[in-house]
């Protein structure tokens, strides 16, 4: 498969052609994150703490699916199509969850939200290589855009945090309205169609996309349910989520059209982008979406208080993100600048598993930075490296495959946090209202959410308890994700050192 040969692109279209991409990318990456603030509160509303991991869950996995699919369509196809039926899809399902009046429908309007974002990450970022052939001018303008792509994830939180304080959670989703429709007119006007030329017929591997939402959908249900519902149904979750990771391993070895290529897959250094894409992703969506939960119910913020401690993680990624992509090509070893990211990111979550319940507003303040600015160095380089280092035949998916996998990691990161919440904050209760005779308050603090919003019901001292519980129940899960960093680390130092630029042409003798 050739990409069709077109013009090259003046300054003026090619600036304004990577705005529609860029507005496009901006919504996904937005919408990943700027419901974690205001979750509690919605939860709250609409009465569904047990639908709570899925807010955000149904999102990962409906993205994960069709990330890889679109990014596979948008190889035989061109992109241009995709990128403006999901700025379609994703404003409808926007307007879905903004009208939503219980739980289940919020669930399945953020899942349609999924399968918007993913048909946009799946196809935005791989229309860079198209418009820019050049390799320098490519992997500035992918820095850029990874950059961009980091930097509005980060700022999700605090813009949640203060929409739901002053304008009600349902603005966090009818904001995708107005930028959609910008988004949509600057894709659709100024983003070229470049149409692949192609005499193969074009196939799909619908199986392998069906075998992955079986595998992972069954995972985080068998984790999520894990010690609340029979040993015999959790049991066979497992089983079907087993043989679905089975079944997809043969498919994709047989499929001549397979979602995960083995050339692709054969390839030391993709193996270890995409495993460090899985790792990066399980911390950053478990901090994105249960530190609210922390600072609002272990901690008893506001959710403007909270939104102002997480606004800092979006400014230390810009941070990071910018000093990132001014340094990155000048280094011998740019392989340095992810673990630095991961370090900092480890010490971070370790910090906040130890401060305990004492913990004063500028300590949580100073590691949440510390946090952000380590995943500044982490994201942005995954993507670079992918796309450097993968053959051109495989750009599309193997930038999918980056964004999956980061989204994979989240999936199974925020389920697992989700499942040792719910255990471990039951347990810790029950373990301090016995030593304090109030037992009887066991069903009154049963859902942690009463601990952000409180009840006419709840004592200081009943509330001080619940909230230590919580707080000792997720620094178990935060030291689970210090160790990741760690895995991270030892895993990042197995790529070998990557090559941004090209080298330099050897002067040529001049001719007698």
């Amino acid at each position: 498969m050739t990409v069709a040969a077109h013009p090259a692109l003046t300054f003026r279209q090619a600036l304004l052609a990577m705005l529609g991409v860029s507005l496009v990318l901006m919504l996904s990456a937005l919408d990943q994150t700027v419901i974690g603030n205001a979750l509690p509160t919605i939860v709250a509303e609409l009465n569904g703490f047990e639908l709570y991991a899925w807010v955000a869950t149904g999102y990962l996995l409906a993205s994960i699916v069709t990330i890889p699919i679109f990014g596979r369509l948008g190889d035989y196809y061109g992109r241009k199509p995709f990128v403006i039926a999901a700025t379609l899809i994703f404003m409808a399902a926007s307007l879905m969850c903004a009208l939503a009046d219980g739980m289940v429908t919020l669930v399945i309007g953020r899942a349609l939200q999924g399968i918007g974002g993913g048909m946009l990450v799946g196809t935005a970022f791989a229309c860079v290589p198209e418009l820019f052939p050049d390799t320098r001018q490519r992997l500035r303008w992918q820095i850029l855009l990874s950059a961009l792509f980091s930097v509005v994830n980060a700022i999700g939180p605090g813009l949640g945090g203060f929409m739901t304080a002053h304008l009600g959670w349902r603005s966090v989703f009818w904001l995708n309205l107005p930028l959609g429709g910008l988004a949509l007119f600057f894709a659709w006007r100024h983003l070229p169609w470049y149409r692949p030329k192609t005499g193969k017929v074009i196939r799909m591997d619908w199986l392998g996309a069906g075998l992955i939402a079986v595998a992972l959908g069954a995972l985080q249900l068998f984790v999520e349910w894990l010690g609340h519902s029979s040993a015999l149904v959790c049991t066979a979750l497992g089983l079907l989520s087993l043989v679905a990771f089975i079944a997809l391993w043969f498919q994709e070895r047989r499929s001549p059209a397979a979602l995960l290529p083995r050339a692709l897959l054969a390839e030391h250094s993709m193996r270890v982008l995409f495993a460090l894409a899985l790792l990066a992703g399980a911390v950053m969506f478990t901090l994105l979406f249960y530190l609210p939960l922390l600072l609002q119910g272990g901690y008893g913020y506001s959710p403007q208080q909270a939104g102002v401690l997480i606004t800092p993680l979006a400014l230390s990624i810009t941070l990071g993100a910018i000093v990132n992509s001014r340094v990155m090509t000048r280094m011998s070893n740019p392989n340095r600048l992810p673990l630095g990211g991961f370090i900092a990111l480890g010490c971070a979550c370790l910090g906040l598993a130890l401060v305990g319940t004492n913990a004063g507003f500028n300590t949580l303040l100073g590691l949440i930075l510390l946090a952000g600015l380590g995943l500044g160095f982490i994201f942005l380089n995954l993507s670079v490296f992918t796309q450097t280092l993968v053959e051109r035949q495989y750009l599309g998916i193997a930038t999918a495959l980056q964004q999956s996998l980061r989204l994979v990691g989240g999936l199974l990161g925020t389920a697992c946090m989700g499942a040792l919440v719910n255990v471990l904050y039951a347990w810790r209760l029950a373990q301090q209202l016995a030593r304090a005779g109030q037992t009887q308050a066991l069903a009154l603090l049963a859902d942690p959410q009463v601990l952000s919003h409180g009840s006419s019901e709840l004592t200081p001292p009943l509330l001080t308890l619940g909230r230590h519980a919580l707080i000792q129940a997720m620094s178990i899960g935060l030291g689970l994700c210090a160790l990741l960093a760690v895995i991270a680390v030892l895993v990042l130092r197995r790529l070998p050192v990557v090559q941004l630029m090209p080298a330099p042409l050897a002067p040529q003798s001049a001719k007698p």
